[in-house]
């Protein structure tokens, strides 16, 4: 019956979860959204002069 154990127990950290979150207000949700995009556009120009140094010293 330990999965019968195991399934009870998520469940009650599921419902736990649930409860303690909360919904984001707009001025919330914009911050964070900028941060990922520009996070998302950082990471994508490094890869891009990563990959054209590579390209100029392996020819």
């Amino acid at each position: 019956m330990d999965i019968v154990k195991s399934i009870k127990e998520f469940y009650l950290n599921s419902k736990r979860v649930i409860n303690v979150s909360y919904k984001p207000t707009n001025d919330v949700f914009k911050r964070t959204l900028k941060i990922v995009v520009i996070g998302i556009l950082i990471i994508g120009a490094m890869g891009y002069i990563i990959s054209t140094l590579i390209g100029f010293v392996l020819p």
